[in-house]
């Protein structure tokens, strides 16, 4: 059976527009062919201070994996990208690969939690997600990422830098 997952991508180290689309169609080879892409944002650090600003977007897919397939298939993405997992969580990265929703799935266990417990709190989440699937509902706190975006208390700068293009 096949869900639709959203996938939030960041970078903010090395060529970040290449990649982001090293990434998409790194996704596209490993998880699934059907994939819609946000526009891309510079964004402000979450977490960490840093010069290097990111650049962040969220892709729909369709897929047949498992969740933990998903989760799997993400981190070897990132490390095929040059990321380089260490003890400090928030850091400067190649790529990094979030799953945000896989359906309507609600999964909390000790290495995934779906919906990502941060989408209602992160602007740089909440702005592209929006824009794939404004009214669609959060599956836990049932009101639709339009409704989340308007109350997100997250002031950090997020400016729509251009419509993502697979090449």
């Amino acid at each position: 059976m096949e869900e639709t997952v959203f996938l939030g991508l960041g970078t903010n180290l090395g060529d970040r527009e290449n990649n982001l689309l090293m990434a998409v169609n790194m996704i596209r080879e490993e998880i699934g062919r059907e994939i819609d892409c946000s526009s891309v944002y510079e964004t402000e650090p979450w977490g960490f201070l840093s010069d290097n600003p990111f650049l962040n977007m969220v892709v729909r897919v369709t897929t047949s994996l498992k969740p933990q397939e998903v989760l799997e298939k993400t981190l070897m993405i990132e490390a095929r990208l040059g990321r380089r997992r260490g003890v400090r969580r928030y850091v400067s990265r190649t790529m990094d690969i979030d799953i945000l929703l896989y359906g309507t799935d609600v999964i909390n266990n000790e290495n995934l939690e779906i919906p990502h417990p941060g989408i209602a709190v992160r602007r740089f989440v909440l702005e592209p997600l929006r824009e794939l699937a404004p009214e669609m509902m959060h599956p836990v706190l049932k009101v639709t990422f339009s409704e989340l975006l308007m109350q997100c208390r997250d002031k950090r700068a997020v400016s729509a830098k251009h419509p993502f293009s697979a090449g």
